[in-house]
């Protein structure tokens, strides 16, 4: 009986844990101004493939429905730490990227 009860408490934790892992990384590729609506579903891995197949790699880092150049935007964080902005049109087509340059010389 205790080893039932073991392996019933392993799996629910674990169940918990990756339940958590999702909503997370949810969150994260969800971040960005209140008013951004993040890419969902089939949409996001897409736009997904489609931006890393740009850049050659990363990690994104933040996602956008509607932004105001194209109909979705991927943030794309590289190796080096540099970012880089994905526009894709509605057939996930790369339409323009942009490097996102912060804290340049002058910039308060």
């Amino acid at each position: 009986m205790k080893r039932r009860n073991i392996i019933i408490l392993t799996t629910i934790a674990g169940a918990a844990l990756a339940v958590a892992g999702v909503a997370g990384v949810s969150a994260a590729i969800g971040l960005g101004d209140d008013d951004e609506q993040p890419i969902r579903g089939d949409a996001l891995i897409a736009a997904t493939e489609a931006a890393l197949a740009h850049t050659g790699g990363g990690t994104v880092t933040e996602t956008e429905v509607g932004d105001e150049d194209s109909m979705y935007e991927v943030e794309v964080t590289l190796d080096s730490g540099a970012q880089v902005d994905v526009q894709l049109d509605e057939n996930f087509v790369v339409v323009g990227s942009t490097a996102d340059v912060e804290n340049e010389p002058g910039d308060d």
